[in-house]
């Protein structure tokens, strides 16, 4: 079976044939193109050390050349070319303490998380699929590769892939890999909060995020942290149809979770600030009424800058709130008649109140916001003339 490859790929594989090495592109890549998906990233596995992949190479970077890594450089694109492997005890139940290279293909491949994930290929030889990963694309199902409690001991990050990749490529997890994930949940507490908040946004991300309800059923909830496992879930309900935002599907999972419980689930996952203040503002205001009048339209989009407001409506709309259409035919006059909605917006700033007469301090500040829900209310005032005939000035 021939599949297409980069241009690229194909280049570095036949010049380490062409000094007697074997070379294949290898896993998730692979996986990808059989499944009719574009690769993020082309992999490459070879015989040859990093030393010789070096020597073959004009530009080539030491990646993770400890694990037998090197980036080669091809105009402005990367591929890792990894040495055949086999990787030692794994002490800490997400890493090897040391690796081995080997001259095998199939031990480097038996050492990878689940058949889908470990078949190769080159024009040459075509697909070397050892673990029946053929067969289980074709049967949509996620099966570790060996046994299942080996595979999750060695690295408890596996357990949350494979949830993930059933998410994404919206497949079955196999029975006995199912069963090794509920045996091995325990051992999550060994991974690091960020790398487990990058599989869960992945999970929500994809075009299945309901699956994310099998992070409880599985027992792996209480392992990822006490407000995770404790977020209420009873009217959970999350569809593909959402935007691909990671605030937004965040905000879905958590709607019904109180706004400090909320927070605290992003916080003990390392979250970014940004989108922990953007699902805070989400969760604040998705149950609560926005009249449909322009004055109160205003009021509740100073609150949140433009982007964020489109996305509580679109969160409204999910939720099956009423009368949404309204508010955003209003928001569209509002934004088309170039109201002010926020203090950036205000046609005076903290200078010209001082140079008003106002003495410096907090004063100033709430001068502004003064004026600012003044504007709120009549657009029309929002001149700098009529502002500094208006100002509080004692």
């Amino acid at each position: 079976m021939r599949i297409e490859i980069p241009e690229e790929v194909g280049a570095i594989i036949k010049k380490l044939n062409s000094y007697g090495y074997e070379a294949f592109a290898v896993g998730g890549c692979v996986r990808d193109v059989l499944l009719g998906r574009e690769p993020e990233d082309w992999d490459i596995t070879t015989s040859a050390s990093p030393g010789q992949v070096k020597e073959l190479f004009k530009r080539t970077i030491d990646t993770g050349i400890q694990h037998g890594t090197v980036t080669v450089m091809k105009g402005h694109k990367s591929f890792e070319v990894t040495t055949y492997r086999v990787d030692g005890e794994y002490e800490d139940g997400r890493h090897p303490k040391s690796v081995q290279f080997t001259a095998s293909l199939k031990e480097d491949l038996q050492r990878r998380d689940f058949t889908i994930n470990a078949m190769a290929y080159s024009h040459e030889t075509g697909i070397v699929d050892e673990f029946g990963g053929m067969e289980d694309l074709k049967s949509h199902i996620i099966r570790c590769v060996g046994n299942p409690i080996e595979r999750f001991t060695e690295d408890a990050l596996r357990i949350l892939r494979a949830i993930r990749f059933s998410a994404q490529l919206d497949f079955t997890i196999e029975a006995k890999t199912r069963e090794g994930i509920s045996a091995i949940a325990p051992n999550m507490e060994k991974v690091s909060k960020e790398r487990i908040q990058a599989e869960l946004s992945k999970l929500l991300l994809s075009d299945h995020p309901e699956k994310i309800e099998e992070v409880y059923e599985t027992g792996i909830s209480p392992y990822v942290s006490a407000a995770f496992h404790s977020v209420d879930r009873s009217r959970l309900f999350l569809s593909p149809g959402l935007p691909k935002k990671k605030h937004i599907r965040w905000a879905a999972f958590l709607k019904d979770t109180e706004e400090k419980k909320a927070v605290q689930v992003l916080k003990d996952l390392k979250m970014d600030n940004d989108t922990i203040l953007r699902v805070r503002i989400l969760n604040q205001w998705i149950y609560r009424e926005i009249p449909p009048g322009k004055v109160q339209l205003r009021r509740a989009m100073s609150q949140m800058d433009p982007s964020q407001f489109d996305d509580l409506l679109v969160l409204k709309k999910w939720i099956g709130q009423t009368g949404i259409e309204t508010l955003e035919n209003l928001t569209e006059e509002i934004r088309k008649n170039g109201d002010c909605i926020s203090l950036k917006e205000l046609k005076v700033n903290g200078s010209d109140l001082l140079a008003a007469g106002m003495k410096p301090g907090k004063q100033v500040g709430e001068e502004l916001s003064r004026l600012l829900d003044l504007v709120l209310e009549k657009p029309e005032l929002n001149r700098r003339e009529i502002l500094l005939r208006l100002l509080s000035v004692s």
